[in-house]
């Protein structure tokens, strides 16, 4: 991967991640509305399997065994409970989405400080 491709990969990330901890705030501050529904983005897996295929540059590469798309993990969050309001919106699920978020960020932050500390001591011979 080249490092400007990183750099986009991370950016587009962070983005998903801004858009994903507004749609979170959203649903904590409607937490009590009657009628309001708890909303997600789609996850960044998904989006990055329909914007980019995995590809065999060289021969000598294990080509991916579903055909280069990017698989989402099983499991996550259960089912909401309807409140009597209507309201779906579960508080504990929603903190644990938004502490997921901020781990994401923090990860994605780490790895392109890293990166850019590798960058810098190669270019400065």
């Amino acid at each position: 991967m080249q490092p400007m491709q990183l750099f986009n990969l991370a950016f587009r990330q962070n983005e998903w991640l801004a858009q994903r901890q507004s749609v979170i705030s959203s649903n904590i501050a409607n937490a009590n509305t009657p009628g309001y529904k708890a909303k997600d983005v789609e996850s960044f897996d998904d989006v990055m399997s329909k914007s980019v295929q995995m590809a065999v540059t060289d021969g000598q590469h294990l080509a991916p065994a579903d055909g280069g798309n990017l698989r989402q993990q099983e499991g996550g969050f259960g089912e909401a409970e309807v409140l009597v309001s209507g309201n779906d919106v579960n508080l504990e699920q929603e903190f644990l989405k938004s502490n997921e978020v901020v781990r994401s960020y923090t990860m994605n932050t780490q790895i392109m400080r890293t990166f850019d500390g590798m960058l810098r001591s190669v270019t400065k011979g």
